[in-house]
């Protein structure tokens, strides 16, 4: 069965798994936020997500951004500019204001790896800034930009509704801040690293608290949203009760990053019910 353990292996490695869990979370948006979604859209943050985040993983460790050390690393790179390719395709098809919306994501996305700073490498060595920029596009492409795809408006409800995913993705990388805690050098200021394990669990639950509390000042609020919501909170609840500095190996490579996919499986389930 080893096979099978490589192939797991490169499912996650490649970034096909956190790939999932962004197109997750668009389709969590379409049903919260009652908008069709964009065909073209879903591939192109699929295969973007992919880009994205192996050029983060591997790009900057690479000299130029692109002569990679290893064949393995060579496998996830030719499959990542297959995965370009497809991105780039999909995104011709989007309206002007999805691609505006797409530049400023890819810049951000570009600073957070690129050196930018005279005394940073990159936005990623800010310590905990890091998981804010990751957050902020994380929230911009699953909530704001479908909107944008659709022709539609961000009113007060979708600002705050991308405010909700914020606090969600930031929730979400604790487990993996926690995981990095006794690989990170100091000069990397994590949250961990600068407040300590337990009061970074706290302060993951204080945010899975205001990411349900937000709800109430929505405009207009669904069952749907309201049941999404409390799902949520229970999910984000739960992983900070779970994560612990000693994790299983693919706790927060696998488990982690699946829940949004728990998050709209359990949507799908209560919108096919009601």
């Amino acid at each position: 069965m080893k096979w099978l353990r490589r192939v797991f292996d490169f499912y996650l490695d490649a970034s096909i798994h956190v790939a999932l869990g962004v197109l997750a979370m668009l389709m969590v948006s379409g049903l919260i936020l009652n908008i069709s979604l964009n065909r073209n859209l879903a591939y192109f943050l699929f295969f973007g997500t992919i880009v994205g985040y192996n050029f983060i993983k591997y790009g900057v460790e690479a000299k130029k951004y692109l002569l990679v050390a290893n064949s393995y690393h060579k496998n996830i790179q030719i499959f990542s500019f297959i995965a370009f390719f497809i991105a780039v395709y999909h995104a011709w098809f989007l309206n002007l204001e999805a691609k505006k919306c797409i530049l400023v994501l890819v810049i951000l996305t570009t600073l957070y790896a690129l050196p930018v700073l005279p005394k940073a490498r990159n936005l990623r060595s800010l310590g905990g800034f890091k998981i804010v920029v990751v957050a902020i596009v994380w929230a911009g492409a699953t909530v704001h930009l479908p909107v944008l795809a659709a022709s539609g408006e961000l009113t007060w409800d979708v600002w705050i509704e991308g405010v909700q995913r914020f606090l969600f993705v930031l929730v979400l990388m604790v487990p993996f801040e926690i995981r990095d805690l006794d690989y990170d050098g100091p000069e990397l200021r994590t949250l961990p690293q600068l407040i300590g394990f337990l009061r970074t669990k706290i302060l993951g639950a204080c945010g899975a608290f205001l990411f349900f509390w937000l709800l109430f000042l929505k405009d207009h609020i669904s069952n749907i949203d309201a049941l999404s919501k409390g799902f949520g909170l229970f999910i984000m609840g739960l992983l900070m009760l779970l994560t612990q500095r000693k994790q299983t190996t693919y706790f927060s490579s696998f488990w982690v990053e699946a829940l949004p996919i728990f998050w709209l499986i359990f949507l799908l389930l209560f919108a096919f019910w009601i």
